[in-house]
């Protein structure tokens, strides 16, 4: 973790009544090497002052709205202005709102999903390339030691060719119209408008998406979809079962509900390879199972000295000894020590290593938007399978 100067960081969304901007503060400031400065909270100013207000920021570095927010902040010095924004709001403002940022001159980071379009992704893609800016992408998941110990184990070869990926992602939170008492957390993510085309997947579909190329380095290829929405009157999917063709000839199971009563967020994934299998789930995150063929199964836990003998950066990614649980927030953090340490490589002109480099970043951006594009159209086609876009 390469501390050279503290990184001053903007953030828009996040404001009363947000859950995940509060997840983002939390996480960024925990290693110490990022300080949020300011940022335009909420859409309606009055709230985005109280929200400044609550953190003992800056009353200067309150903004009205993103535009004001660069506008403002590109008048202060460098080192003094912001050096990157935290993007933390409905999905509909986050490419608008990046792409502002990114030609301005900031470093981003993006809540998921990227975009709501695949248009917008591609876009983006072109604006962080030509703006040779830091993109990150909050797929938080990819944060957790032992998910980065079994990417590194399917990479050498432990389990040997992947044939079958099964993740699944069910929540239990949407089994009723609790958008309709006002909720803001569910009214927005079930308005199109705001959403995008696809609810259940958009808002956690691709997350598992996200794992399962992450761990495996497969890339999904075609799928065979159903999106239900079970609650009446409800506008978006908020249960999704697909059957996935990835690239090797790997074959899967993708299934992400919202209305699977009891549950809570039991992300889990099981990868079996020709000479064995493993399996993770984030409600249990501090333990890696896998099982070699003809042999009892091995649990890896977080924290020992052999999980980062045998991962750099798993080991790069724990902070305290095994026996002391480390999860979420730990999670996102993680993200942001090498989303930070890369930013600060930008700065010094030097290049960042693998391990700083270790973050979803823009492409992966794309890759959930093609998931979600071919995902709405496979659940509306007749044919059996619907391929992703080239």
């Amino acid at each position: 973790m390469n501390f050279g100067r503290t990184l001053k960081m903007g953030m828009v969304g996040g404001g009363p009544g947000a859950f995940i901007g509060e997840v983002h503060r939390k996480a960024a400031r925990m290693d110490g090497g990022i300080e949020l400065v300011g940022g335009a909270f909420d859409i309606n100013p009055r709230k985005s002052k109280k929200m400044a207000k609550e953190l003992c920021l800056d009353r200067k570095r309150c903004y009205g709205n993103y535009e004001e927010m660069i506008e403002k902040e590109l008048k202060l010095p460098v080192g003094e202005r912001m050096d990157f924004v935290t993007i933390c709001t409905p999905n509909n403002w986050h490419f608008p709102i990046a792409k502002a940022c990114l030609e301005a001159g900031f470093h981003v980071m993006c809540e998921k999903p990227m975009t709501v379009t695949v248009k917008e992704a591609r876009q983006l893609v072109k604006i962080v390339q030509k703006s040779r800016k830091v993109f990150g992408l909050m797929h938080n998941y990819t944060g957790y030691p032992m998910v980065k110990l079994a990417r590194d184990m399917v990479n050498n070869g432990e389990i040997g060719n992947v044939r079958k990926i099964v993740v699944q992602y069910p929540q239990g939170w949407l089994a009723t119209a609790l958008e309709k008492t006002g909720q803001q957390q569910a009214s927005w993510r079930t308005d199109p408008k705001q959403s995008g085309a696809s609810g259940c997947g958009g808002d956690i579909g691709t997350h598992a998406e996200n794992l399962a190329e992450y761990i495996t380095g497969l890339k999904m290829t075609d799928l065979c979809a159903e999106l239900t929405t079970f609650v009446k009157g409800r506008k978006l999917d908020d249960d999704v079962n697909c059957l996935v063709k990835y690239n090797k000839g790997a074959k899967g199971v993708l299934h992400a509900s919202q209305i699977s009563v009891g549950e809570e967020n039991n992300l889990a994934i099981w990868i079996y390879g020709e000479t064995g299998g493993m399996e993770w789930h984030q409600e249990h995150p501090n333990y890696l199972y896998v099982t070699p063929m003809g042999q009892p199964t091995r649990i890896y836990k977080r924290g020992n000295d052999y999980v980062g003998n045998y991962s750099a950066a798993a080991g790069r990614a724990t902070r305290l000894p095994s026996g002391h649980p480390e999860a979420f927030l730990e999670a996102f953090a993680n993200n942001y020590v090498n989303f930070a340490d890369t930013v600060r490589a930008k700065l010094t002109r030097t290049k960042p290593d693998g391990l700083m480099l270790d973050f979803p970043d823009v492409k992966d951006g794309l890759r959930g938007m093609l998931f979600l594009d071919t995902l709405v159209a496979s659940a509306k086609s007749k044919q059996k399978w619907t391929k992703f876009k080239k």
